[in-house]
């Protein structure tokens, strides 16, 4: 019993780290400048006046 109270426990844990991650601000902007700087291999992008998140390959 207590191994499946863990479990569920763990579990709600988990996925409540998940929601608060994805839920993301969204960033307006008019050209690249005005995104913030994120560590490499990505960048974020202004598309569509909206910073967005890319990878180095995609550019």
């Amino acid at each position: 019993m207590v191994h499946i109270l863990m479990f569920v426990y763990a579990l709600i844990f988990s996925n409540f780290i998940f929601l608060v991650e994805a839920n993301m601000v969204v960033l307006g902007c008019v050209s690249d400048d005005d995104c913030p700087k994120v560590p490499l291999p990505r960048f974020l992008k202004c598309i569509a006046n909206l910073c967005c998140l890319v990878r180095k390959k995609d550019l």
